[in-house]
């Protein structure tokens, strides 16, 4: 019921100014998001990087109501991906489809995209197309292969709690696009995705499998010692390097796995948000760690 709510809270305007607008909120994002700047971002990438880590540099902003507003997006990405080059970043980038218009038209936003998606693969780099709320998969889904048909500097991301989700990487996997494996930060009904935790976690598993047994470079994203130990076991007994796949992690969450994973010689990359529209990220973050939202609540209300 608290995930529920604070994920309700999150589409609030009212509540999101008047806990934007609050040091104690702002000082307490800051655990999971780097800054409002780019710059900020980038000095987080390179301390990141100096530990090993390679990055994923994400500009936050979700639900665009503008073409005018999609198109500003679109430029700020195209800027993150000009600094990593300048910066020599071992980083990518990842965004989301409502904030370059898809909400709009599918048509505007498969263009913004593929612009910048041919920015990427000048620089040599890479866009991952994060995955949002069920409402969304099948959209996300199509654009990526229709983008993916143009230029293969594009991959997507696939969430275990979705019952589709076995299909769907089969379908992208017959398409050589690579993917990123989380569990699901949203919302969902029963009609979609699987209530129970167990059956996440079993099709994450089985999802996994199908991916690093692949050939093709993927990003297991979990902060999870059971399905990290479930990768690491199941790579060892098919022989496969440490050299094929990737783990990902947030930024500001389980920095001991993380440094434990450098140090046992596994890739690792730390997914880095920034910007001034953090909230929905912020309220998910607490949606999976309700035990630091009785902190802030102490702190708003003195």
């Amino acid at each position: 019921m608290l995930r529920s709510a604070l994920l309700k809270l999150s589409e609030n305007e009212k509540f999101g100014t008047w806990v934007t607008s609050n040091g104690t909120t702002r000082r307490m994002a800051r655990r999971f998001v780097a800054g409002e700047t780019l710059e900020e971002a980038l000095a987080a990438a390179q301390r990141c990087n100096e530990a090993g880590m390679m990055v994923s540099l994400d500009h936050l902003g979700e639900n665009v109501a503008s073409t005018s507003d999609a198109q500003r997006s679109r430029d700020a990405y195209l800027e993150i991906f000009e600094a990593i080059a300048q910066e020599r970043l071992q980083a990518n980038v990842s965004c989301k489809l409502t904030q370059l218009g898809l909400d709009i038209n599918n048509e505007f936003c498969t263009g913004l995209v593929l612009s910048i998606v041919e920015r990427a693969a000048s620089l040599d780099n890479f866009l991952r197309i994060d995955m949002e709320g069920s409402a969304y998969t099948q959209r996300t889904v199509d654009l990526v292969k229709r983008i993916r048909a143009r230029n293969p500097a594009v991959g997507t991301v696939i969430q275990s709690y979705l019952y589709r989700s076995e299909k769907d990487v089969a379908d992208l996997l017959s398409r050589g696009c690579r993917i990123r494996l989380c569990k699901g930060a949203y919302k969902e009904p029963e009609e979609v995705a699987f209530p129970k935790k167990a059956d996440v976690d079993g099709n994450y598993v089985r999802l996994m499998q199908m991916l690093i047994s692949s050939g093709f470079y993927h990003a297991i994203a979990t902060h999870d010692p059971r399905m990290i130990g479930a990768t690491i076991r199941y790579a060892a007994a098919k022989g496969i390097s440490k050299d094929d796949f990737e783990f990902q992690m947030l930024y500001g969450v389980r920095a001991d796995l993380q440094r434990r994973l450098v140090k046992d010689g596994y890739r690792l990359r730390i997914y880095i948000p920034f910007g001034n529209e953090w909230l929905a990220y912020f309220m998910r973050r607490l949606a999976e760690r309700p035990a630091n939202v009785g902190f802030i609540l102490r702190n708003l209300f003195r």
